[in-house]
C-alpha cells in the first residue's frame, strides 16, 4: 500500500477509516480549526498523553470541498468531515511542538509568518513550535499528512542524528534550545537529476508509510520503531532535499555552521581534513573554503594550521616533549616543514620559543 493510499484508507469514513463523527463531536476543532477571527491567535497544546511523544493527522480534501479528517495514534479509528467554503482558512495559529507536514497529492497553500507559501506534490514544511500560521482549504484535492513531534523526542532524534547536521545548525537556536523565534523550513528533493528527485521522494513515502502504518496500529514497540523511523526521516531530510532561506536566515545559519566547523576542528585539528568535514556536515568541499574565508579572511589549510601551531605553542610551554613528538602530536610529521612554519608564525624557532617563554 502506497502512503497516499493509506491516508485516504484512514480517513474514509466506514468500515476501512472507522466511525463517522458528528459535525459538532468535540474533536472537530483539534482536527480541523476554521478561522471564526482574525485577531486571535491560537495556541496548539500537544494533544496526546506525554508517554505518545508522535502523532499523526491525516486530511483529504476532495473536489466537493469536503475535508476528511483522522488521527493517530487512536483507542478507535474514526473519521471526521468538515464541509467548507473554497478560499477558507483554519484560524490563525502556533504549536508548543513541532509539526512536520508532507503533501501526498495534489498541493497545499499555507500562511506562515505572513507569507503565502505553496507546497507541491512531494515537498515538506517543519514548522517549531512558535511559528505563526493557517492553512488554506482550496477548491481542489488534495492529501496531507501532518506528524506532530514532542519537543523532547525531536530533540532527541536531532541530537542524534549526525546526518541531520545541514538542518541541526539552522533550527538548534529555535528547536533545540527551544528559545522564542519563529522558523520554518521548506524542504524540496534535490532536484540536481530526476532519477534524484524521484528516489529522495519514494524513500520519505517508505519511510512515511511504515511509520503511519505504526501510528494506526500502535502495538507493543511501536514508540521505539516510529523514533527510528523518524530518524530515517531526518537523514532523508538531512542529504537528498534542499531547503531555501531568506537572507537572514543564511546569515544566521553560515554562522551557526561556521561556529560548529570550528568546534569540529578544534576537536580533531591533528588529523583532521576538509573530506572529513564534507563527511561529517553534508557539504561540498569547496564550501568550507568559502566559508571559513568569508569569516576569519583565512584559507582552510592556514585556518587549521592556527589551531595547531596554538597547541604545539601551548605544549612547547607545558611539557618536557622533544620538539619532534610535538610537531606529530599536533599533526606534522615532517620536522623541517614544522620548524618553517612556526618560525614564519613566531619570528624564532620552537627551541628558542620555549626557551624565551620559560625564562620570561
Amino acid at each position: 500500500m502506497t502512503l497516499l493510499e493509506l491516508c485516504r484508507q484512514i480517513t474514509a469514513p466506514g468500515s476501512a477509516g472507522g466511525k463517522l463523527l458528528p459535525e459538532n463531536h468535540r474533536l472537530g476543532p483539534r482536527l480541523v480549526c476554521p478561522e471564526y477571527s482574525k485577531s486571535v491567535q491560537e495556541v496548539k497544546t500537544y494533544p496526546l498523553l506525554q508517554q505518545e511523544r508522535l502523532f499523526a493527522l491525516c486530511w483529504n480534501m476532495d473536489k466537493y470541498k469536503d475535508l476528511y479528517a483522522s488521527m493517530c495514534p487512536s483507542p478507535e479509528a474514526f473519521c471526521y468531515r468538515y464541509k467548507y467554503s473554497a478560499g477558507e482558512r483554519t484560524q490563525l495559529h502556533t504549536h508548543d511542538y513541532i509539526e512536520l507536514s508532507y503533501v501526498a497529492a495534489g498541493e497545499f497553500r499555507q500562511r506562515i509568518m505572513g507569507k503565502d507559501i505553496v507546497f507541491q506534490e512531494g515537498e515538506l514544511c517543519l514548522i517549531d513550535k512558535n511559528c505563526l500560521h493557517q492553512d488554506y482549504l482550496l477548491n481542489q484535492s488534495a492529501t496531507v499528512l501532518f506528524l506532530g513531534i514532542a519537543n523532547d523526542m525531536f530533540t532527541e532524534i536531532m541530537e542524534g542524528n549526525v546526518t541531520a547536521q545541514r538542518i541541526v545548525l539552522f533550527l538548534k537556536p529555535a528547536l533545540l534550545k527551544q528559545k522564542d523565534l519563529q522558523q520554518y523550513l521548506h524542504f524540496r528533493p534535490d532536484g540536481t537529476t530526476d532519477k534524484n528527485s524521484v528516489n529522495a521522494q519514494e524513500a520519505i513515502e517508505t519511510c512515511l508509510c511504515t511509520l503511519l502504518q505504526e501510528l494506526k496500529e500502535n502495538n507493543i514497540g511501536s514508540r521505539h520503531i516510529c523514533k527510528g523511523l523518524l530518524m530515517r526521516i531526518f537523514h532523508i531530510l538531512g542529504t537528498k532535499y534542499e531547503f531555501s532561506l531568506s537572507k537572514e536566515q543564511r546569515k544566521t545559519m553560515n554562522w551557526l555552521t561556521f561556529e560548529e566547523i570550528s568546534e569540529y576542528i578544534r576537536q580533531h585539528y591533528a588529523s583532521v581534513t576538509i573530506q572529513d568535514l564534507a563527511d561529517n556536515f553534508h557539504f561540498q568541499e569547496d564550501y568550507f573554503n568559502r566559508l571559513i574565508k568569508d569569516k576569519t579572511g583565512l584559507t582552510y589549510s592556514a585556518y587549521v594550521q592556527s589551531f595547531r601551531l596554538e597547541k604545539a605553542e601551548k605544549l612547547l610551554v607545558s611539557s618536557e616533549n622533544s620538539i619532534e613528538k610535538i610537531a606529530e602530536a599536533v599533526g606534522y610529521h615532517n620536522k623541517g616543514y614544522f620548524y618553517k612554519i612556526f618560525q614564519e608564525r613566531y619570528g624564532m624557532t620552537p627551541s628558542q620559543y620555549r626557551k624565551k617563554e620559560r625564562n620570561a
